[in-house]
């Protein structure tokens, strides 16, 4: 084996030139790939982070129904308390939870009392909202406040509202709801902060505390909309997913025949209420289509590196077979048997796929720790400058790799089998 590597690498040497051509295109496949790979990675990571921290978290947990409906944030499909002990109880006893926000979600009318527009309201206990969207305080416009980030009677709005009503930090506001039963209800509050939009230019959603919300719609108890759930390690969702679906997919709730809404509808059994269900981030954003495109590219750019590798080495190992077919039928004369003009072939293959991934990993690593020095920052969501940190990850590499090296020898498999099953006399008499 080791007279087939030397006789392999010789036989490479001595038409240099088209070597280094086809080593060249490998080369430059798997450098474009891993660095995409590195750099669309890192943007995704970042993107997902901005929509975790700062508004959503990980998953969310809801009564069955409220999803399909959430663009109405309908009251009647809000959780009960007793449904809510269920929830905190399976995450309390969850090693892989960090935190969790109760949220009451409602519809209003914001008004500064000469212009009025529509505002979609979260009710939050401030502490554990921070604890689960970390980057909640960051999006405030302006100095930072000391202090609590919301009292008691203050609101946070989004940018958009106070730019079009001209409303600033300080100044009173008053918001309207209708209640489940179908009363209105009217609160004043005052400006605690003016939020940039995570979401775009269409971002409308302000803030203001748990009790307040109850206040507003006038509820008799302590019910919530959802609960946003923080992981220790994002790369745990999966199997949280699992394990709480399963905790709280028998959680009854009451019965859906009696709910109504606020057109005092009942509710049907399909949209029911009847129990619990969680929602990863991917479920909740937009973004995830972002994201699955983001990855549906990277498959398309390993598809474009594989049909590289394959046309280039299938080049190279058929006019290797067609120019040194005197030499073929010379060695096979002298008794060399096929497998060993085979192997011959395939070692050629296997040689020049493996070295232009090797060369291409090399430089790759080389150019991603070089952008990890020089700082590549893309601006996001918030108007901030987010600093890029590609990285590829020993799993991504390998199986590049592989699929390099695999294809390489699937590409001098039928030349390297023409070669070997060659005539002698036919191949000695070649002009």
């Amino acid at each position: 084996m080791l007279n087939v590597l030397k006789i392999a690498v010789r036989n490479l040497a001595r038409f240099g030139r088209r070597t280094l051509l086809t080593s060249s295109l490998i080369t430059l496949g798997i450098v474009g790939v891993l660095l995409f790979v590195a750099v669309s990675g890192s943007f995704k990571t970042i993107m997902i982070g901005q929509f975790t921290d700062s508004m959503l978290g990980h998953l969310e947990v809801h009564r069955k129904g409220y999803v399909a409906s959430i663009d109405s944030l309908p009251l009647n499909l809000n959780m009960q308390p007793a449904m809510v002990a269920k929830v905190e109880q399976a995450l309390q006893g969850m090693d892989t939870v960090e935190a969790y926000s109760e949220r009451i979600k409602l519809g209003a009318m914001f008004s500064n009392f000469t212009e009025t527009t529509s505002i979609r309201i979260n009710g939050v206990d401030p502490a554990k909202e921070i604890a689960t969207t970390p980057l909640l305080p960051g999006r405030l416009i302006g100095e930072k406040r000391a202090g609590a980030l919301l009292n008691p009677g203050e609101i946070l709005i989004p940018e958009l509202i106070a730019r079009g009503m001209k409303v600033k930090a300080g100044d009173t506001v008053v918001l309207v709801a209708t209640n489940r039963d179908g009363s209105v209800n009217g609160k004043t509050f005052t400006v605690a902060g003016v939020l940039q939009s995570v979401s775009g230019p269409s971002g409308k959603d302000g803030y203001i505390t748990l009790e307040d919300a109850r206040s507003l719609l006038r509820m008799k108890e302590a019910e919530v909309s959802e609960i946003a759930i923080r992981l220790k390690n994002p790369a745990q969702l999966d199997a949280v997913y699992a394990q709480l679906s399963k905790e709280l997919g028998a959680v009854a709730g009451p019965g859906t025949a009696t709910a109504t809404g606020s057109g005092d509808k009942p509710a049907s059994a399909g949209g029911g209420g009847g129990g619990l269900e969680v929602h990863t981030w991917a479920d909740l954003s937009p973004f995830s289509s972002i994201v699955r495109m983001i990855d549906l590219l990277a498959v398309f750019i390993k598809i474009m590196m594989v049909s590289i590798v394959l046309i280039a080495v299938m080049n190279v190992m058929v006019m290797a077979v067609y120019e040194r077919i005197r030499e073929i039928g010379t060695i096979s004369a002298i008794g060399t048997p096929p497998r060993r003009i085979l192997s011959l072939f395939l070692t050629e293959g296997l040689l020049l796929g493996a070295g232009g991934a090797a060369l291409g990993t090399a430089i790759s690593l080389a150019a991603i720790y070089a952008l990890n020095i020089w700082k590549v920052t893309v601006h996001f969501g918030m108007g901030q400058a987010i600093l890029l940190s590609p990285a590829v990850s020993v799993r991504d590499i390998v199986t590049i790799v592989a699929m390099v090296v695999i294809m390489a020898l699937l590409a001098s498999l039928q030349p390297a089998w023409k070669a070997s099953r060659m005539d002698p006399v036919r191949a000695l008499g070649h002009v």
